[in-house]
């Protein structure tokens, strides 16, 4: 969560950067981020050798020559002996930090691009100092740090990039469920926060002799990506590998371009791709114009999901809503293509304040499954209508702090009892949404259900209905009444219209009657009124 004191931090050390003249951006971005890796590295170990007293067997980042390299003892050296360390190019930090990993891993190729590049010694010191005074401890405060750096990027970010909120990333994560069969990737990988994310998920829903078990689909071939900025990428190589993904394969190459070749390899794709980038034509790789010919990379990139996953692959990507309603053909052949050849399960209307300061888009999460042979028959609308923020470009939290950075960081979900979600859900719908959908997709929804979805009359043990397992009032919901947030829409009507899926397509508005008095009511109040005035007036003028 992007706090004004994180914010005050960050600018204090930008602005230790340009006065010492380091006026780049792009440059600030990647020395801050590799400071910041070194720092995550000694704090890694000294987690280890904590676990280290209680049995726990690692392999140590530093040997015993490399004890300088680690953050707790830089921070207290002397500022040119320090400096002198980081510019080492034959055994210093940096020749250290590129060498993690395997030497054949696209980790480390990646990170060979690496240099230092603080020419002063002054600013490296006072950098060191401000960064050891900000707390990682509490939450993924280096997401924090990536989204408000990359906001100084020119536009806040390039084509239309910009970095995904944790609770929306949280939230996606959550609707997907990704399991240790998984092939995970995101084609616009930037820091890879949706990789991350995926990650922190699968830690935590499995014991540890099952991670170790797929310990080498974990390191190798779980976590795939691509991203053709070297920065991101060495952001990217850096973020998986602090969160014990020893070789994420994040490719060097222009997603939607001729280079990339990738074709049903995943099962699962989680994305927010670029939203107004274009290519050039030439480039773009044949297959995804016989989908959707065009150059908008918004669309380009959905054609690029169906090509990549496997055959009941799933995918969960942010759209513009542009995406939703456009009446290009090319908007048009990509729906279809979604909607008729394949499945389309859901269409999560998000509002447009979601990305502000950054942008001030409306967008949408659509998720399907890729079967080639269509499989569409009713699709889950959510209209969300508040994320646990104020929609303006302040962002302020609508909702208790330290429960927000806990269903975005921890286990909220799992610790938030009914009554606090449904108190909170005026200000804060996801909760509500992951429940409904994973209801929707679960048996009980065909037990308690018609196929429209609207709500039957069964007699059974309420554990059999699924009482246990989802809030009551996800398994009372009308999914067949429209103006609700939560709602079902057959496959028929959205073909009847074009393949058009804006939720305010379908969603039926109810305006509240209002009666008013006949207008000779109205007018002998008025006259009453003036009668009362004018009796007050006369009165005054009496006692003047």
């Amino acid at each position: 969560m992007i706090t004004g004191e994180l914010k005050s931090q960050i600018d204090q050390i930008w602005n230790i950067f340009w006065t010492g003249g380091e006026p780049n951006t792009i440059t600030i971005v990647e020395q801050l981020t590799y400071l910041i890796f070194i720092k995550d590295l000694d704090e890694k170990e000294i987690r280890n050798e904590l676990k280290a007293k209680r049995g726990f067997t690692y392999t140590p980042i530093f040997t015993e020559d490399q004890q300088n390299f680690r953050w707790k003892n830089l921070k207290e050296m002397d500022v040119n002996a320090r400096h002198q360390i980081f510019s080492n190019t034959v055994d210093g930090i940096f020749p250290f930090i590129r060498s993690l990993g395997k030497e054949t891993s696209l980790f480390a190729t990646h990170m060979k691009g690496a240099t230092f590049g603080i020419s002063k010694p002054s600013v490296l010191d006072q950098v060191i100092e401000k960064l050891d005074n900000i707390d990682m401890t509490h939450q993924d405060t280096k997401g924090d740090i990536y989204e408000y750096m990359l906001s100084k990027l020119e536009g806040g970010g390039t084509a239309g990039q910009f970095r995904t909120p944790r609770h929306i990333i949280k939230m996606m994560v959550e609707l997907m469920q990704p399991t240790l069969e998984d092939t995970i990737s995101d084609p616009s990988v930037g820091t890879a926060g949706f990789l991350v994310g995926a990650k922190e998920y699968i830690d935590k829903h499995n014991d540890v002799t099952l991670l170790d078990k797929y310990a080498d689909h974990i390191n190798r071939k779980m976590f795939n990506g691509t991203e053709f900025s070297s920065t991101m990428l060495r952001i990217a190589s850096m973020n998986l590998y602090l969160h014990g993904v020893e070789e994420p394969n994040i490719i060097d190459v222009d997603a939607v371009s001729k280079d990339n070749t990738i074709a049903n390899e995943h099962t699962l794709i989680l994305a927010n791709p670029p939203f107004k980038g274009t290519i050039d034509k030439e480039s773009i790789a044949p297959g995804l114009k016989n989908v959707t010919d065009t150059s908008k990379t918004e669309l380009l990139f959905l054609a690029l999901m169906l090509r990549q996953l496997k055959t009941g692959g799933r995918a969960a990507v942010i759209v513009p809503d542009g995406v939703l309603f456009g009446s290009g053909k090319a908007y048009k052949s990509i729906r279809e293509e979604i909607i008729a050849n394949n499945k389309l399960e859901a269409v999560i209307s998000m509002p447009s304040g979601v990305f502000k300061p950054y942008a001030g888009v409306s967008t949408a999460i659509i998720i399907f499954t890729k079967t080639g042979n269509g499989g569409t028959n009713n699709v889950w609308f959510y209209d969300m209508l508040a994320d646990g923020k104020s929609l303006d470009d302040k962002r302020t939290l609508l909702v208790d702090e330290d429960l927000f950075i806990s269903f975005s960081f921890g286990n909220a979900l799992e610790t938030m009892d009914l009554e606090t979600k449904q108190k909170l859900h005026s200000k804060f719908n996801l909760p509500q949404i992951i429940d409904h959908y994973h209801y929707y997709k679960s048996d009980f929804f065909k037990k308690n259900h018609a196929e429209n979805g609207e709500v039957l009359q069964v007699k059974d043990l309420p554990e059999n209905l699924g009482f246990n397992d989802f809030m009551p009032e996800t398994i009372t919901h009308d999914y067949s009444d429209r103006t609700s947030q939560s709602f079902l829409v057959p496959f028929k009507d959205i073909a009847a219209n074009d393949w058009d899926l804006s939720i305010n397509r379908y969603k039926e508005i109810v305006y509240e009657e209002v009666e008013f008095d006949a207008p000779s009511v109205i007018l002998g109040r008025i006259n009453q009124l003036d009668a009362e005035r004018q009796k007050v007036l006369l009165e005054l003028i009496k006692f003047s």
